[in-house]
């Protein structure tokens, strides 16, 4: 613990390559409970989420870990992690994969959100390609960072269908309307999209769409 002005700053340190409980293999989507202090960790190369209570390093592996692949107890190099309260559920852009899962905390198994099922990567409506991120609006909306098609879609509540509303399907550029391997998806609070442009070193705006 150190001191910074007024407050007091605890570091925990979890980590080390490996796939022990208080290891990890290329992590990279965090989420913090906030209601229980829960870390949660997407743990890219060992394939599962991994969660860790407050200022503990050894973690418990909630899901995954079992190898990558495709069926429902499996993860395939998660990266982004979104934990949405409403549902008790994470949701997880299962980069390996190509699709977007659901994970309601203590189940056995995923449901799809979007992409593909047997994890098959394309470029049309219902498919995605190396998904890196996901976030959701009040209105259970869903906006996925499709990094290899270098596109934002939209898939609105309840729906397998997208809209591609920022970049152009499969067309890298450094213009304002084109994005070279878009990463990571945020909103405001007046729904305006901020996505993390990889391969232009940039953070792109785009108004509430």
């Amino acid at each position: 613990m150190f001191q910074r002005g007024n407050h007091q700053i605890s570091v925990v340190n979890i980590g080390g390559a490996g796939d022990a409980t208080n290891q990890l293999n290329w992590p990279y989507g965090i989420e913090l409970d906030k209601i229980t202090n829960t870390l949660y960790i997407a743990d890219y190369s060992n394939h599962r989420i991994v969660a860790y209570p407050k200022n503990e390093t050894n973690g418990t592996v909630v899901f995954g870990g079992q190898g990558a692949g495709i069926n429902m107890t499996q993860l395939c190099a998660p990266v982004g992690i979104y934990l949405d309260y409403i549902t008790n559920s994470l949701l997880i852009a299962n980069h390996g994969a190509h699709n977007v899962l659901r994970w309601i905390r203590m189940k056995d198994r995923w449901t799809l959100m979007a992409g593909d099922i047997n994890g098959v990567a394309n470029s049309t409506s219902t498919t995605l390609r190396a998904v890196t991120d996901m976030i959701l609006d009040p209105m259970g909306n869903m906006y996925v960072a499709d990094r290899n098609n270098h596109r934002i879609q939209l898939f609105m509540s309840g729906e397998y269908v997208g809209q591609t509303i920022a970049g152009v399907t499969g067309e890298v550029g450094m213009n304002a309307s084109l994005f070279s391997s878009p990463w990571c998806v945020k909103l405001d609070n007046q729904l305006n999209l901020y996505v993390a442009d990889a391969d232009n070193h940039r953070i792109q705006k785009f108004l509430r769409y």
